[in-house]
């Protein structure tokens, strides 16, 4: 019997995977994660470049939370959800239309050229059925240099895409939801060979998302857009991630395109096999042929990424944000912990259209023109938040995430 080596020098490079592979007694799916996630609100919607550069220091703050290889340039994943800086944009000499009239977001392509002209080729002809223009592509300024080794390997070319051609500016994000959907389902069955390297990171009149195979403290050098003055917003939503349930990936970051959360969805399988069971007979006449825009759960997603599939489809078919958090992520009641018989009302009769998706997890949700925040029945998940005598307000996984003066602290309340 060959002698085995017990330390071998020698190492070969693997190709990398973006799920792990079945061995002896492992499963992907028993995976678990504790992510960090954090939001800054001006209250009054004012935009700033100062809420942008506070949530990369909230990002920053929590690098704790987010997991990085061995290297400390590879992380799982960091993101940032910000509003439409929608000066900044005039100030890349791209001539948009004025706010709302217009949707763009970042899109991650594979670097091999002719797949890449084939997916901008279905980008361009599912645009166009809807009777809107793909009217500029622009290279998203990056940093590879920064990255570690399996994030570059792993690294897309990175666009940003924008829309025009829109009458009316209430149905323009429902439009470009339903172009988003034909886009993903008619790559996802093709023959491109790079498929997989293709993921459309968010399309909006509203908000717009940075994110990647990232560590916390990569975001703002990878991204020289986010630390530029002319990049304001008035809300910001950060995430660092602790990639378990899934492989890292570009992604699988988060935030995704309307929340980011931490902890994990315990009832996941469940849930996705009932959202599956019920798509035959779903029908939503703001959206149309829901055949069209099937699956709504985007296969070999995460949880969190499920979760925000489904949110979603049921704001986009006319929910308000609120309503549908609240009907996938019911609160807690009994006799120790009464509520209001309209809300117990409430919560009743939508158990019947939708099972709640049960964490733990503290959740964070915004569509660019609302934000918030709320826990899991569980309550496994804690949250804080705070407000400011300068009308700013800070919701976080945890406490510390930006220093305050006391005297500047309004309110601290723990969730």
């Amino acid at each position: 019997m060959k002698k085995r080596e017990l330390f071998n020098n020698e190492t070969k490079e693997l190709p990398y995977q973006r799920q792990p592979e079945q061995q002896g007694l492992y499963d992907a799916a028993n995976e678990h994660d504790a992510c960090g996630v954090g939001m800054l609100v001006n209250i009054h919607g004012e935009k700033s470049h100062d809420i942008v550069e506070s949530a990369l220091k909230v990002l920053e703050n929590m690098r704790h939370r987010g997991a990085e290889g061995a290297d400390n340039k590879t992380g799982d994943g960091a993101g940032i959800m910000l509003q439409i800086p929608h000066e900044f944009i005039l100030l890349q000499g791209i001539p948009v239309p004025e706010k709302g009239r217009y949707g763009t977001g970042l899109i991650f392509l594979p670097k091999e050229p002719k797949d890449q002209a084939d997916i901008l080729s279905i980008i361009i002809e599912e645009t166009e059925k809807e009777g809107l223009t793909l009217m500029h592509l622009r290279n998203v300024p990056t940093c590879p240099e920064i990255l570690g080794e399996a994030a570059l390997a792993a690294e897309p070319d990175i666009k940003q895409i924008f829309i025009t051609g829109f009458t009316e500016t209430e149905t323009a994000d429902r439009k470009l939801y339903i172009i988003r959907k034909k886009i993903e389902n008619r790559i996802r069955n093709s023959s491109i060979a790079t498929k997989d390297d293709f993921y459309i990171v968010s399309l909006s009149t509203k908000s717009i998302i940075y994110k990647g195979m990232l560590s916390s403290l990569q975001l703002r050098n990878y991204f020289p857009d986010l630390t530029n003055s002319y990049f304001t917003s008035g809300l910001a939503l950060v995430h660092s991630r602790f990639s378990t349930n899934t492989f890292p990936t570009w992604g699988l970051a988060q935030p995704f395109r309307l929340l980011a959360h931490n902890g994990e969805i315990n009832t996941i399988r469940g849930n996705r096999g009932w959202m599956e069971a019920r798509e035959s007979v779903l029908s939503s006449p703001t959206l149309g042929d829901i055949k069209e825009i099937r699956p709504i759960i985007q296969p070999g997603m995460s949880d969190s990424a499920s979760l925000d599939n489904v949110l979603e489809f049921l704001v986009m078919s006319g929910l308000s944000l609120p309503h549908a958090m609240a009907m996938l992520v019911p609160e807690s009641f009994n006799e120790k912990n009464p509520i209001s018989e309209e809300l117990k009302a409430f919560y009743e009769y939508h158990s019947i259209l939708m099972e709640p998706w049960d964490g733990p997890a503290a959740l964070l949700f915004s569509d660019g023109r609302y934000a918030g925040g709320m826990l899991d029945r569980n309550g496994l998940r804690p949250a804080r938040y705070l407000i400011t005598k300068n009308d700013m307000m800070v919701v976080a996984s945890e406490v510390g995430v930006m220093d305050f003066e006391p005297g500047d602290i309004l309110s601290l309340i723990h969730i």
